[in-house]
């Protein structure tokens, strides 16, 4: 079968101009919302690639996230592998409670939001959000933030308004992602104070050596605890079950996505190609997703992998 993978970047449009085209019988085009974040986005390539190495035409549609799980319940989309919880549980619970879809697996877990400080800083005595405020003038008082309006930072305004563990008299300084890292890199570069929002995974956790801090007085700003889900439509499983499989045994390390992310966001380099020099050099975590999975005539998925990706 022809290799198809097309990346459309139309979120404005209505989903059925982008996707046009009669719904999926027999699933030989597997249809991926992807938003516009980095994880995402080379998630969605490695699972692509392997796809289409299977035998399978792909589509890659950047979408927002509320287009994305529209197309799921509607034909229009066949998998998600970013469904980011807590963030987007009271998007996505209501369409598994109508079993419009399913939650198919954790394909990342325990991954770790909130304030960070640079190694050295912890290494100092800064372990917890408690002990910040010791070190008030080391800080000058600031925690460095996000763009307005996010979840993170209404949490830690929330914690200087609320007063909790001492943070009464700091200020959250909102700014943009890369902004916020560009400020925190030159603090980080002359060995000075910063706490900052940092979240995995990210490309920050492989550029720096970074602690999470530990929280304290239930202020709701450090050790917060995500979960990235695959979702898919509730039939997936009967109109493709090898497919079904290969999703429910997709799962990424958090060590393996921040580099991912790195390479593409930092490294500036293109998905498809971070995507397929990380297969080859990962036949062994490779073979465990796609263990008892074959290609669409039947043969086992990972030999026909190695076989178009080489070694």
């Amino acid at each position: 079968m022809r290799k198809m993978s097309f990346r459309h970047s139309l979120s404005l449009l209505p989903l059925a101009w982008i996707v046009a085209g009669p719904a999926q019988a027999d699933l030989d085009t597997v249809r991926f919302g992807v938003p516009p974040w980095p994880g995402v986005t080379v998630k969605s390539e490695v699972a692509s690639q392997l796809l289409n190495a299977m035998g399978y035409s792909t589509e890659q549609n950047e979408l927002a996230v509320g287009v994305i799980l529209n197309g799921l319940t509607s034909d229009d989309i066949d998998v998600y592998l970013g469904g980011w919880y807590p963030i987007e549980k009271e998007m996505i619970e209501p369409l598994v409670a109508d079993d419009k879809v399913v939650k198919l697996t954790e394909n990342i877990n325990d991954a770790n939001s909130g304030l960070v400080v640079p190694e050295y800083v912890h290494e100092a005595g800064v372990d917890s959000v408690a002990d910040l405020d010791q070190y008030r003038e080391r800080f000058d008082g600031e925690i460095q933030g996000i763009e307005a309006g996010t979840g993170i930072n209404d949490a830690v305004l929330a914690a200087i308004d609320k007063d909790k563990a001492g943070l009464g008299d700091w200020t959250l300084r909102e700014s943009s992602t890369s902004a916020m890292l560009a400020y925190a890199d030159q603090r980080i570069a002359n060995r000075e104070w910063v706490t900052f929002v940092g979240w995995e995974p990210h490309w920050m956790n492989v550029s720096y050596d970074l602690y999470y801090l530990k929280d304290a007085d239930d202020s709701g700003v450090a050790e917060i605890k995500s979960t990235v889900w695959t979702v898919v439509p509730t039939e997936l499983q009967s109109e493709d079950t090898n497919l079904y499989r290969f999703l429910s045994q997709y799962r990424i390390s958090i060590a393996d996505q921040n580099d991912w992310i790195y390479e593409y966001s930092h490294e500036e380099r293109p998905a498809d190609e971070v995507a397929s020099e990380w297969i080859r050099n990962h036949y062994a975590t490779v073979a465990q997703w796609l263990d008892g999975v074959t290609t669409k005539s039947g043969e086992p998925a990972i030999d026909a992998v190695k076989a178009q990706l080489g070694s």
